[in-house]
């Protein structure tokens, strides 16, 4: 019984040891730079949309808690500022997805493609980098229309024309289009692969 209890102990001890190993490494990939090896334009490109979208989650984090302390302190609420809040999200979120593709951090599954060769490989990805930005372009063609049709739109309280913010549905996508481009078009001269952690997106 005490060699069972002892054998228990010993096993919880090595799954906590095994936990903060983890976390550990977890905390490490957290911390690293994301544009290591990035040359100093592509860092000042980054950076940019990086500062922007913080920014815009700043503004949005000081509008909701205004907006809900006067709620509850006040009984009063900005209704503008719930309308601004929406507004902002679609700008928000188009940075973040211009980041993903920059930093080549987009969800991907590259189970498969590993198991090519080198050059089946390469040929792929580069596939995949030059599908995902016609897809971007056909999203952004899209959206254009919709702009076109209801940009002109006021929003109800703030009275600000609406295509002030749906325009992020068509700048996004353009931008993650480029970006791609710009990475196949680098890949594509590339002598060799490019390392892991810039693959394509697929």
């Amino acid at each position: 019984m005490a060699s069972l209890r002892a054998e228990r102990v010993r096993a919880r001890q090595q799954d906590d040891a095994l936990a903060a190993q983890l976390e550990q490494a977890n905390r490490e990939i957290e911390l690293q730079d994301p544009d290591a090896g990035a040359s100093r334009f592509d860092r000042m490109v980054n950076r940019t949309a990086e500062m922007f979208g913080v920014l815009l989650l700043a503004l949005l984090t000081v509008l909701v808690f205004l907006n809900a302390s006067a709620r509850y302190v006040f009984g009063r609420t900005f209704i503008w500022g719930d309308e601004l809040i929406i507004a902002i999200i679609p700008w928000l979120a188009m940075s973040g997805l211009f980041l993903a593709v920059r930093r080549r951090n987009v969800i991907r599954i590259d189970f498969f493609v590993e198991k090519f060769s080198p050059r089946p490989r390469k040929v792929v990805r580069l596939a995949a980098d030059l599908l995902s930005a016609i897809v971007f372009v056909y999203l952004a063609w899209v959206s254009m229309e919709y702009v076109r049709l209801f940009g002109g739109d006021q929003l109800v309280y703030l009275r600000w024309p609406s295509g002030l913010f749906s325009s992020s549905f068509v700048i996004g996508p353009l931008l993650a289009a480029l970006a791609y481009l710009v990475t196949f078009w680098r890949e594509a001269r590339a002598g060799q692969e490019a390392p892991g952690g810039r693959d394509a997106a697929l």
